[in-house]
Order: structure tokens, then C-alpha cells, then sequence
């Protein structure tokens, strides 16, 4: 992510602040410009380019500090306008974990900015929109059904405890992943959207997919409980990027499409770090850091992961050396990276031939 700074006084703040800490000016994120904008006066009022902005409403509900049109009809920004279901707040355990999780989502959303990738609401648009269910453990289990976190038909649904660290964790362990955190589950669910407007109505793409994921057409149910009474195959580490990957080709799509925001993000922090290395190693050319922007057009999916595989292996390092886990813990493989790189090539292809709208 963009490093930002106050636009008042050039403090570094950070993506979520409300006010420098520095100046004390409020702070809000205007997203078309990508800026986190500076102001002094008492009516929390921001004029850009002749037009006037505030605070979206959920800043009332200290989960928002983006600026809508000041008059904008629903007064949510691009983000909160795409929840459909929220917890109860009047329950703090449930309060908080909302928070969390629209920082998740907040971040998530300006990723998918900078891919300029068409986020629509479903109030919006109800046919090929995006909405978002965050539930509850009583909103999830309704009439004996139980809701898990997952997408369908462009609704998003995730469960509250995975915005609880010690829930999220068992869960982890119970389930023997590497990796489990709030945001990757955003990018996960968001990736099963963006299938559905990319491949649906493209045979052209979805050849193309098939041939590299495999045919999603197989039965998706089927497929999940044969992976979960059978595990992943033995060789998935020279195919998948996670054993998940391995149960169906939406999955594969889904996990792929994960670590391939991850590494997007994790560079881009890293460019506007300025980060540059030139280790202290014997034979380290093929170390060495020059962090680049990735959302620059027309640049290799392989420019990006030459520079991130060294930005991983120093940074893991650092965890080590404070005895935390690594931050990245995956071995990317060949297979793996050719995916990758067809999702950075789809998107760019997806942009060309004005399939946004």
C-alpha cells in the first residue's frame, strides 16, 4: 500500500488515522485522488477542485475515515456502500470485530482501485454488483442452516470470529495452514466475485483458464468433501499454492488470486519505502531488492516476483530473528508462478477490451 502523508504538514500517517499526529489536522481519504487529505477547520468540510466532501457515515461509528460528495444521497463511501449486513453494534464483542473487519475490507477496496477493477454495489446494480455479509455466530445459524464464510451470486459473507486472533488461530491449527489471516480472506471471496465477471461471458478467457486451473464445471461439492476425507495430492506443492488450491479449480482461482493481491501489496509498500538492498552475501546478485511500482502498465508478472521473492526472504528473516513467524511462508513453484502471471495478464486483457462497466 501507498505510504500517505498529511497533506497539511507531509507527516507519515497511516492509511486508517483520522487526524496527524503530528499537526492535528482531521484526515480524510479521498479515493479517486489516492491522497489523505488535511483539515484545519471545524466543520470537517474538504473542497477539491471546486467540489465539497465529508466524512462517510460510518466515521460517526469510528469505522470509516473516507470523504463522500457532501451531497451524496446515502452519504457511504466506496467501500461502505457495498455492506448489506452488518452485526448488531449494541453488542461490543461484535462492535469491535466489525471494525476490524472494515479495516480489512477498506484495504482490500483499494487494491482493487488500483487494478481498476469495477466495484458496484448491488443497490446499485443488482444483477452483476458486489455486496458484503458480515455475520454474527446468531445471524450465521438461522432455521438450522449454518452460513460459513464464503461467495455467492456476488454476495460476500464473512463470520465475525474471524476478526477474533485466538478464534482465527484454533482455526488455523484445526485445519493445518500456514497462513490464515482477515485480509486474506477478503482477497479469497473477492477472487470467486471477479471469476464470475471476468470468465462467465468470456469463452475466449475461460478456454484459457481451463487449461491452466482445470475444469471448473466439475462438481463443486463432490470435489470439497473428496478433498477433505482425502487431503491434498502428494505432489500439490509443485502445482498449488496451498493445499486448498488443490480441491477444485475455483479454489485454485480463489487461493491463487490471494497471493497474488498479497505480493501486489507487499511491493507496493516496499516502492514507496524506497526500498532498495544489496546484501552483504557472497553470489547475491539474484538477492538483491529494487522494489518497483506493480501497478504500472505493461510490466511483467515476473518483474514483480523477481523483486518480492528478496523482499520475502529479507523480511522473513527479520521475523526469525524476533522469533515470529514468517510473514510469507510459501514456496512459490513454477506452475504456480505461470498462474500467477495469467491473472496479471487476464487483468490487463479484462481492461483492454472494456469488459468494465
Amino acid at each position: 500500500m501507498k505510504i500517505f502523508q498529511c497533506s497539511h504538514c507531509d507527516f507519515p500517517v497511516f492509511f486508517e488515522n483520522t487526524s496527524c499526529e503530528s499537526c492535528g489536522s482531521a484526515l480524510g481519504y479521498l479515493d479517486f485522488e489516492n491522497e489523505m487529505l488535511a483539515n484545519n477547520t471545524t466543520q470537517l468540510k474538504w473542497d477539491v477542485n471546486g467540489e465539497s466532501y465529508t466524512y462517510c457515515k460510518n466515521k460517526n461509528l469510528h469505522a470509516c475515515n473516507w470523504l463522500v460528495p457532501v451531497n451524496d444521497d446515502n452519504g457511504f463511501c466506496t467501500s461502505c456502500e457495498l455492506n448489506r449486513t452488518i452485526p448488531d453494534l449494541a453488542i461490543p464483542e461484535y462492535y469491535e470485530r466489525w471494525q476490524i473487519m472494515e479495516i480489512a475490507k477498506h484495504r482490500l477496496i483499494y487494491a482493487l482501485q488500483r487494478l481498476e477493477l469495477p466495484i458496484v454495489s448491488q443497490f446499485e446494480n443488482p444483477k452483476s454488483g458486489l455486496f458484503f455479509d458480515f455475520l454474527s455466530k446468531e445471524d450465521a445459524n438461522v432455521d438450522g442452516k449454518k452460513v460459513m464464510t464464503g461467495h455467492a451470486n456476488g454476495v460476500i459473507t464473512i463470520l465475525l470470529a474471524e476478526a477474533d486472533t485466538i478464534s482465527r488461530e484454533q482455526t488455523r491449527i484445526s485445519l493445518n495452514e500456514k497462513y490464515r489471516t482477515l485480509i486474506g480472506h477478503f482477497r479469497h471471496e473477492v477472487g470467486h466475485y471477479y471469476w464470475d465477471r471476468i470468465f462467465r461471458s468470456n469463452d475466449v478467457f475461460l478456454k484459457e483458464y481451463r487449461a491452466l486451473f482445470g475444469d471448473e464445471s466439475q462438481d463443486y461439492g463432490e470435489a470439497l468433501k473428496a478433498h477433505y476425507k482425502n487431503g491434498a495430492p502428494e505432489n500439490w506443492k509443485a502445482n498449488f499454492i496451498s493445499t486448498y488450491a488443490s480441491s477444485h479449480p475455483w479454489e485454485d482461482w480463489a487461493e491463487t488470486w490471494a497471493h497474488y493481491l498479497h505480493i501486489l501489496d507487499a511491493m507496493e509498500t516496499a516502492f514507496y519505502f524506497g526500498l532498495e538492498g544489496v546484501p552483504n552475501l557472497r553470489n547475491s546478485h539474484h538477492m538483491r531488492i529494487n522494489a518497483i511500482y506493480p501497478y504500472k502498465d505493461n510490466i511483467s508478472f515476473k518483474a514483480i516476483l523477481d523483486e518480492t521473492s528478496s523482499l520475502f526472504y529479507a523480511v522473513n528473516s527479520i521475523n526469525r530473528s524476533m522469533g515470529i513467524t514468517d510473514v510469507y511462508p510459501f514456496v512459490i513453484s513454477d506452475k504456480v508462478k505461470e498462474k500467477l502471471e495469467f491473472i496479471h495478464q487476464i487483468l490487463q486483457r479484462y481492461k483492454n477490451e472494456n469488459k468494465i462497466n
